[in-house]
Protein backbone atom coordinates (compact mmCIF):
# COMPACT_ATOMS: atom_id res chain seq x y z
CA UNK A 1 0.00 0.00 0.00
CA UNK A 2 1.70 3.14 -0.85
CA UNK A 3 0.68 6.27 1.24
CA UNK A 4 1.02 10.45 0.58
CA UNK A 5 2.71 11.28 4.28
CA UNK A 6 5.15 8.07 4.72
CA UNK A 7 7.16 6.03 2.33
CA UNK A 8 8.50 2.43 3.20
CA UNK A 9 10.35 -0.10 2.02
CA UNK A 10 11.80 -3.15 3.76
CA UNK A 11 15.28 -5.30 3.93
CA UNK A 12 14.23 -8.66 4.55
CA UNK A 13 12.71 -8.81 8.18
CA UNK A 14 13.06 -5.33 8.69
CA UNK A 15 10.37 -2.58 7.83
CA UNK A 16 11.41 1.01 6.98
CA UNK A 17 8.93 3.42 7.95
CA UNK A 18 10.11 7.57 6.55
CA UNK A 19 8.44 10.73 7.65
CA UNK A 20 7.68 12.50 4.30
CA UNK A 21 6.90 15.76 4.70
CA UNK A 22 10.43 17.55 4.50
CA UNK A 23 9.09 20.82 3.27
CA UNK A 24 7.43 21.15 6.44
CA UNK A 25 9.97 19.39 8.86
CA UNK A 26 8.15 16.29 9.03
CA UNK A 27 5.59 17.94 11.26
CA UNK A 28 1.87 15.69 11.75
CA UNK A 29 -1.01 16.51 10.93
CA UNK A 30 -4.41 14.64 10.89
CA UNK A 31 -4.08 12.61 7.88
CA UNK A 32 -0.53 11.92 8.55
CA UNK A 33 -1.38 10.53 12.05
CA UNK A 34 -4.02 8.37 10.36
CA UNK A 35 -1.85 7.02 7.87
CA UNK A 36 1.50 6.10 10.52
CA UNK A 37 -1.88 4.46 12.52
CA UNK A 38 -2.63 2.43 9.19
CA UNK A 39 1.40 1.52 8.82
CA UNK A 40 1.79 0.31 12.26
CA UNK A 41 -1.30 -1.84 11.83
CA UNK A 42 -0.33 -3.34 9.22
CA UNK A 43 3.25 -4.20 10.55
CA UNK A 44 2.07 -6.16 13.76
CA UNK A 45 -0.08 -8.26 11.35
CA UNK A 46 2.93 -8.90 9.03
CA UNK A 47 4.27 -12.28 10.13
CA UNK A 48 6.88 -11.39 7.54
CA UNK A 49 8.19 -8.33 9.28
CA UNK A 50 9.63 -8.49 12.63
CA UNK A 51 11.42 -5.16 13.26
CA UNK A 52 10.87 -1.26 12.27
CA UNK A 53 13.12 1.37 12.09
CA UNK A 54 11.39 4.33 12.08
CA UNK A 55 13.35 7.78 10.43
CA UNK A 56 12.32 11.23 8.89
CA UNK A 57 13.34 12.44 5.26
CA UNK A 58 15.18 15.38 4.35
CA UNK A 59 18.37 16.24 5.99
CA UNK A 60 17.35 18.84 8.47
CA UNK A 61 14.66 16.86 10.98
CA UNK A 62 13.51 13.72 12.11
CA UNK A 63 10.21 15.66 13.02
CA UNK A 64 8.95 18.83 14.32
CA UNK A 65 5.94 17.07 15.89
CA UNK A 66 2.42 18.62 15.64
CA UNK A 67 2.30 20.87 12.53
CA UNK A 68 1.02 24.19 14.42
CA UNK A 69 0.37 26.11 10.94
CA UNK A 70 -2.15 23.49 10.01
CA UNK A 71 -3.63 23.81 13.51
CA UNK A 72 -3.46 27.67 13.16
CA UNK A 73 -5.49 27.17 10.36
CA UNK A 74 -8.45 25.13 11.77
CA UNK A 75 -6.98 21.44 10.68
CA UNK A 76 -8.49 18.81 11.59
CA UNK A 77 -7.10 17.81 14.72
CA UNK A 78 -8.52 14.20 15.20
CA UNK A 79 -6.22 11.61 16.85
CA UNK A 80 -5.99 7.93 16.34
CA UNK A 81 -6.58 6.11 19.32
CA UNK A 82 -3.29 5.10 19.41
CA UNK A 83 -1.75 8.24 19.69
CA UNK A 84 0.04 10.68 17.89
CA UNK A 85 1.96 9.52 14.80
CA UNK A 86 -0.12 6.20 15.65
CA UNK A 87 2.41 4.89 18.29
CA UNK A 88 2.32 7.42 21.37
CA UNK A 89 -0.50 5.39 22.82
CA UNK A 90 0.19 1.95 21.48
CA UNK A 91 0.70 -0.66 24.26
CA UNK A 92 0.16 -3.70 22.42
CA UNK A 93 2.84 -3.69 19.84
CA UNK A 94 4.82 -6.85 19.92
CA UNK A 95 7.42 -6.27 17.64
CA UNK A 96 10.31 -3.86 18.54
CA UNK A 97 10.71 -0.09 16.82
CA UNK A 98 13.73 1.53 16.48
CA UNK A 99 14.02 5.37 15.92
CA UNK A 100 16.75 6.70 13.52
CA UNK A 101 16.75 10.29 14.11
CA UNK A 102 17.79 12.83 12.01
CA UNK A 103 17.77 16.18 12.36
CA UNK A 104 15.58 17.71 15.15
CA UNK A 105 12.82 15.73 17.16
CA UNK A 106 11.02 18.21 18.43
CA UNK A 107 8.17 18.13 20.97
CA UNK A 108 5.40 15.08 19.29
CA UNK A 109 8.31 14.18 17.54
CA UNK A 110 10.96 13.88 20.19
CA UNK A 111 7.41 12.19 21.66
CA UNK A 112 7.22 9.74 19.01
CA UNK A 113 10.82 8.72 19.29
CA UNK A 114 10.57 8.07 22.70
CA UNK A 115 7.56 5.69 22.26
CA UNK A 116 10.00 3.48 20.37
CA UNK A 117 12.12 0.72 21.65
CA UNK A 118 15.61 2.12 20.92
CA UNK A 119 16.82 5.75 19.60
CA UNK A 120 19.76 6.26 17.57
CA UNK A 121 20.80 9.47 16.99
CA UNK A 122 22.93 11.44 14.75
CA UNK A 123 25.50 13.43 15.68
CA UNK A 124 23.72 16.58 14.87
CA UNK A 125 20.26 15.74 16.15
CA UNK A 126 18.39 17.99 18.78
CA UNK A 127 16.02 17.11 21.08
CA UNK A 128 13.25 19.36 22.77
CA UNK A 129 9.84 19.27 24.33
CA UNK A 130 9.39 22.94 23.84
CA UNK A 131 5.39 22.79 23.89
CA UNK A 132 5.30 25.66 27.11
CA UNK A 133 6.93 27.88 24.65
CA UNK A 134 3.74 27.89 22.05
CA UNK A 135 1.39 27.16 24.62
CA UNK A 136 0.94 23.47 24.64
CA UNK A 137 2.00 20.84 26.52
CA UNK A 138 3.52 17.39 26.13
CA UNK A 139 0.32 15.27 25.83
CA UNK A 140 1.82 12.63 23.90
CA UNK A 141 3.72 10.89 26.30
CA UNK A 142 6.80 13.46 26.84
CA UNK A 143 5.76 14.09 30.24
CA UNK A 144 5.74 10.65 31.52
CA UNK A 145 8.40 9.11 29.20
CA UNK A 146 10.89 11.23 29.42
CA UNK A 147 10.27 11.59 33.33
CA UNK A 148 11.17 7.74 33.58
CA UNK A 149 13.56 7.84 31.47
CA UNK A 150 16.11 10.53 32.74
CA UNK A 151 14.60 11.09 36.25
CA UNK A 152 12.38 13.41 37.84
CA UNK A 153 14.85 16.46 38.18
CA UNK A 154 16.38 16.50 34.32
CA UNK A 155 13.15 15.81 33.23
CA UNK A 156 11.05 18.88 34.60
CA UNK A 157 13.89 21.16 34.02
CA UNK A 158 13.73 20.48 30.33
CA UNK A 159 10.08 20.14 30.68
CA UNK A 160 9.71 23.32 32.27
CA UNK A 161 11.72 25.29 29.93
CA UNK A 162 11.27 23.57 26.29
CA UNK A 163 15.53 23.65 26.58
CA UNK A 164 16.80 22.47 23.39
CA UNK A 165 19.78 19.29 24.37
CA UNK A 166 21.85 18.19 21.43
CA UNK A 167 22.63 14.67 20.58
CA UNK A 168 25.68 14.07 23.02
CA UNK A 169 23.92 15.57 25.51
CA UNK A 170 21.41 12.92 25.46
CA UNK A 171 23.73 10.51 25.00
CA UNK A 172 25.26 11.00 28.56
CA UNK A 173 20.99 11.53 30.37
CA UNK A 174 20.50 8.29 28.79
CA UNK A 175 17.57 9.27 25.80
CA UNK A 176 19.55 7.82 23.51
CA UNK A 177 21.28 4.36 22.95
CA UNK A 178 23.55 5.13 20.02
CA UNK A 179 25.00 8.57 18.33
CA UNK A 180 26.45 7.86 15.30
CA UNK A 181 27.54 10.58 11.98
CA UNK A 182 24.61 11.78 9.67
CA UNK A 183 26.10 9.76 6.96
CA UNK A 184 25.95 6.29 8.60
CA UNK A 185 22.30 7.08 10.67
CA UNK A 186 20.50 4.59 8.53
CA UNK A 187 23.21 2.16 8.39
CA UNK A 188 23.47 1.99 12.21
CA UNK A 189 19.81 1.62 12.52
CA UNK A 190 19.27 -1.02 9.86
CA UNK A 191 22.05 -2.85 11.36
CA UNK A 192 20.80 -2.63 14.74
CA UNK A 193 17.50 -3.54 13.63
CA UNK A 194 18.89 -6.66 11.34
CA UNK A 195 21.01 -7.74 15.34
CA UNK A 196 17.37 -8.04 16.50
CA UNK A 197 15.92 -9.97 13.74
CA UNK A 198 18.78 -12.75 14.01
CA UNK A 199 17.08 -13.75 17.45
CA UNK A 200 14.60 -15.26 17.88
CA UNK A 201 11.42 -13.69 16.96
CA UNK A 202 8.97 -15.20 19.36
CA UNK A 203 11.02 -14.56 22.46
CA UNK A 204 11.64 -11.28 21.06
CA UNK A 205 7.57 -11.03 21.45
CA UNK A 206 7.23 -12.51 24.68
CA UNK A 207 9.68 -9.98 25.75
CA UNK A 208 8.12 -7.07 24.41
CA UNK A 209 4.57 -8.70 25.96
CA UNK A 210 6.37 -8.03 29.19
CA UNK A 211 7.14 -4.79 28.69
CA UNK A 212 3.85 -3.74 27.64
CA UNK A 213 2.45 -5.21 30.70
CA UNK A 214 4.84 -3.24 32.47
CA UNK A 215 4.02 0.14 30.75
CA UNK A 216 0.29 -0.59 31.86
CA UNK A 217 1.12 -1.66 35.63
CA UNK A 218 2.95 1.41 35.90
CA UNK A 219 -0.02 3.12 34.99
CA UNK A 220 1.22 4.79 31.46
CA UNK A 221 -2.06 4.59 29.71
CA UNK A 222 -4.27 6.08 32.60
CA UNK A 223 -1.65 8.96 33.25
CA UNK A 224 -2.31 9.68 29.20
CA UNK A 225 -5.35 9.87 29.59
CA UNK A 226 -5.31 12.42 32.26
CA UNK A 227 -2.60 14.59 30.24
CA UNK A 228 -5.67 14.37 27.96
CA UNK A 229 -8.13 15.95 29.87
CA UNK A 230 -5.85 18.58 31.45
CA UNK A 231 -5.31 19.07 27.64
CA UNK A 232 -9.11 20.13 26.62
CA UNK A 233 -9.05 22.33 29.58
CA UNK A 234 -5.75 23.94 27.73
CA UNK A 235 -6.97 23.96 24.63
CA UNK A 236 -9.58 26.69 25.85
CA UNK A 237 -6.86 29.36 27.34
CA UNK A 238 -6.05 32.56 25.37
CA UNK A 239 -2.34 31.80 25.68
CA UNK A 240 -3.07 28.69 24.00
CA UNK A 241 -4.31 30.54 21.30
CA UNK A 242 -2.09 33.30 21.37
CA UNK A 243 0.90 30.75 21.97
CA UNK A 244 -0.08 29.07 17.86
CA UNK A 245 -0.82 32.68 16.46
CA UNK A 246 2.66 34.00 17.70
CA UNK A 247 4.65 30.74 16.50
CA UNK A 248 2.59 31.50 13.03
CA UNK A 249 3.30 34.96 12.63
CA UNK A 250 6.82 34.39 13.68
CA UNK A 251 6.80 36.82 17.01
CA UNK A 252 7.37 36.94 20.82
CA UNK A 253 4.03 35.64 22.39
CA UNK A 254 2.54 37.86 25.02
CA UNK A 255 1.14 35.76 27.93
CA UNK A 256 -1.71 36.86 29.71
CA UNK A 257 -1.87 33.96 31.87
CA UNK A 258 -5.70 32.60 31.49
Amino acid sequence: MSYEFVNLSTYGKVLLVTLNRPDVYNAMHAPMHAELADVWDGFAANPDLWVAVLTGAGEKAFSAGNDLKATAKGGATSMPTTGFAGLTQRFDLEKPVIAAVNGFAMGGGFETALSCDIIIAAQTATFALPEVKVGFMAAASGIQRLSRYIGRVAAHEMMLTGRRISAAEALNMGIVNTVTSDKELLDTALNKAQEIASVSPSAVKATKRVLNDLAKRENLPASLEFSREVLADLLQTEDLREGVEAFVEKRAPKWVNK
